[in-house]
Order: structure tokens, then sequence, then C-alpha cells
């Protein structure tokens, strides 16, 4: 059954001045809103009595003691301890955590997969959830894990939050709409969306069916990458990403709130919608962001940078300068080096590289890697070009030339990436991916000068 928010049911607050239809502009601001006039304290953050009889309570991103705490105060109908009962504990059969390691399943080597084919089995968000490699521990709060989406069907009186992490969502067909403690999302192909750890929500099908990508972040928030030389300009700008204005449902209904936590899922069973909170004001919200956006910046004279010139959002390691996850978007751009290998040269690196392909073509991989499908480079392995763009790379007339209608983006980490049993044994594997590279012929030759 599909059955978009009634708006009937959510109460949006009115667009404000620096507000575009429902949402806030910036990144990591520190945002107010309110659906009812008055519903925000003002001056302080926990007055005796709240306006309307609201609760006042407060969400935490971060520890309280962080350098810039990241939290948001709720003004709520009723606090989210009501939001909870007793939990049963359930399985969720494709959704998997890490440490995650299948005894018979070789995650040492290079792989592609074809798109997750849709079934015709109807599915939610939280039941068309498939795992496809986990990393790191989610126990002690590093790594990530990484997913296919699909869904169908709306989620109807039925909630869902992460304890674990935060979720990075990419949308690769269809639209879906998030309905949050603090406001609605609404995403379709070209954009992202990241919803906070701890953060109530509701998944809606706007148009369907819906396939995409997730990047689930056990580690450290997603911030924007330090640009170093590169300097304030270009790459993502942080007023083009939105958060959603205040909304909220006062609403008796048999509900379900669906709970991971430490890898695990429990259900608890309420009598109203948790999607309750009238006014906030914070710097911890969902956000969304338009890829089309993104500004590349790139070579202008000679060499191939590396591809973490393209990194949209990093979420930091103890390790500094070596990412938890670095979320690099490989879309449309102009190709002018001189003398210059112009697509990834060959490598193998300590990151583990998983991408998706949204639409397109991506240069290294002209044949095989569509669009909705994935690869896997773990740490380590070699790869590259396969022959044909090898080929026609090393015998390009080399003028300024325009990659375009291309949108390609890597989920790289620190962390080894392990199959899960989906992964190896019903996800569409291309089994003759490794065989790209057996073509590549012996070129050398001894002879002084020679090229």
């Amino acid at each position: 059954m599909n059955r978009p928010i009634d708006p009937h049911h959510m109460t949006q607050a009115a667009t404000a001045a620096g507000t575009t239809e429902g949402y806030m502009p910036g990144w990591a601001n520190d945002f107010e809103t309110e659906a009812l006039p008055g519903a925000l304290p003002q001056g302080m953050n926990s007055p005796q009595k709240c306006n309307y009889g609201l609760y006042g309570e407060q969400l935490s991103g971060t520890a309280f003691t962080a350098t810039r705490p990241e939290r948001t105060w709720c003004y709520r109908i009723r606090p989210s301890v009501k939001h909870s009962h007793r939990y049963e504990k359930i399985d969720l059969p494709y959704w998997k955590s890490a440490p995650h390691v299948v005894d018979d399943v070789i995650s040492l080597g290079q792989y592609r997969w074809d798109p997750v084919a849709h079934s015709g089995e109807g599915l939610t968000w939280l039941t068309g959830m498939r795992t496809m490699t986990t990393a790191g521990d989610v126990n002690t709060q590093v790594g990530m894990a990484s997913h296919v989406y699909l869904v169908t069907e709306s989620m109807v009186d039925e909630y869902f939050f992460s304890a674990d992490s935060e979720l990075l969502v990419v949308p690769q067909e269809g639209r879906l709409r998030f309905a949050t403690e603090l406001g609605i999302i609404d995403i379709e192909p070209k954009e992202i969306a990241i919803i906070p750890r701890g953060l109530v929500y509701r998944v809606e099908v706007l148009e369907g069916p819906c396939r995409g990508f997730v990047c689930e972040n056990y580690g450290q928030k997603f911030e924007l990458p330090g640009r170093g030389p590169i300097g304030a300009n270009c790459m993502a700008n942080p007023r083009d990403f939105k958060s959603p204005v205040a909304a909220f449902e006062d609403r008796e209904a048999p509900s379900t709130v669906t709970v991971k936590w430490c890898g695990q899922f429990h259900t608890t069973k309420i009598g109203h919608s948790p999607l309750d909170v009238v006014a906030w004001h914070g710097n911890y919200a969902p956000v969304k962001y338009d890829l089309r956006n993104y500004c590349p910046v790139g070579a202008i004279l000679f060499d191939h940078p590396d591809p973490s010139i393209f990194t949209v959002l990093t979420a930091p390691s103890d390790v500094p300068g070596t990412a938890n996850i670095d979320f690099v978007l490989f879309r449309e751009r102009w190709m002018v080096m001189e003398d210059t290998f112009r697509p990834p040269w060959y490598h193998k690196n300590i990151m583990s590289e998983l991408m998706g392909n949204i639409y397109g073509q991506y240069d290294a991989k002209p044949q095989g890697f569509v669009p909705g499908g994935m690869s896997l480079h773990n740490m380590m392995l070699p790869h590259g070009p396969d022959k044909e763009a090898f080929e026609k790379a090393s015998n390009a007339n080399l003028g300024p030339d325009k990659l375009d209608h291309t949108m390609s983006f890597m989920f790289e980490t620190r962390f080894p990436q392990h199959l899960t049993e989906f992964a190896a044994r019903e996800a569409p594997l291309q089994d003759d991916y490794i065989d790209c590279w057996t073509s590549l012929e012996k070129k050398f030759d001894g002879t002084p000068g020679k090229k």
C-alpha cells in the first residue's frame, strides 16, 4: 500500500524569509523553526512551562564536551519516553552490521554487480534494505556498511531510528519522502540526504519503485572536507545544503517504532505518532543536497589529480588525514590536461573503494558499469582502466574534452569491506569482471627513447 503523508496530518511551519519550499539553507547552521507561532522559547532552552503545553527535550549528536557540540532542542507534544515502551527483538535478515564476516565468502578481490532488480515483492525502507558490505565494528562506532535499498511501499504507522549510525542516502531511481521528527525531506536521483543518528522518521514512496544506495556511517559524523590550498570556493558550498522547517503530527493511531541498536533490531508499540516536534532550534538535523550543485575542480595543465579532490563529504577517523569514510562524486566536468593519461590511473592504496553509478557512463569503465550497478576494489588490491579505456586514452587527440551525462560516486573507507552473503550469492555479481584486464598487453620495448 502506497500512502504519502496526508498534508492534513502533518502541520508544517510557514515558509519564512531565508527558506526555499520548506527548507533552510546552510551546512551545520544553528537553525530555529516553529510550526505554531510562539512555540519556540526565546532567550532560553528550558522554560519552567513551554507554550502550548509542550515538553522541552534535547537531542544530542555529540558528547556534551565536544569542541562544537551538535545538539537540537525540541519542543514536542510528548517527551520521547512516551514513544518508547517494552522492546521485542526482531530479525531483518538482509540488513547486516559489522563485524560481519561470512566464513566461505571471499572478500579479497575486485568485484562488480549489475543493478539489484526489483522482485515485485512489496518492500518498505526496512524490509527492502540489502547490505552489500560491512567494515569496522558497529559496537565500537568505527567503520561503515554499504547497502542497496529497494522500496515499493510506504511505511504506514511505522517509524524507525538508528542508534548505531547516520545514514547517507543516494537515490538512483524513484522519489522518497523522509517524514522526520524535525521536518520533511523529499529526495530524488541526483540528490542525497543525511539522516542523523537517533532521529525518528518514516519513509514514504512519492514515485516508485525506488532504488538507491546507502552509506551507514558508524563513526564520526560527516562534515565538509578541509579545502587546504583549494581555498574557500567550489566543491560543495555550505549554502546549498538544506534542512527542513518544523513539521509535526498530532495523531492517535497504533504505531510501531523500530530501533537499530548495536546491529540488532527491536520494536516497541505505542498509541500515537512520534513525529510530534512542534518547534526546534539547534545544529543537529537532517539535511539534503543537490549533487548538481557540486562544482568540481581539477588539473588544468597536466597530470590527473587524486580522486580525493572530488570529495563532497568526509567522516574523519582518529588518524589525521585518513577518513573513516569519504563520499566522492564523479560528475560532468571538462578534461583539458596536456600530454596526460586522463582517466584514473592504475593504482592500489590503503583505502577500500565501493563505487555506484547513478547515471551515464564512467570514463574508466566504458562497458559493464551500468546505472544502478556497483563495484568494490578492496584495500591494497590493484585496479584501473580496462583495455578499451586504456587504449582510447593512450591514443586520444588531447583537445579539451567534456565528460558529459555521467554521475558516479564512491564510498571510500580506511577499513577492509567484507561482502555479505547477499552480495556474494544473491546480488547479480558479474563473474567475468576480473577478466576485463586479461587482454591488457605487454608493450615493453627496451629500445632507448621508445614510447
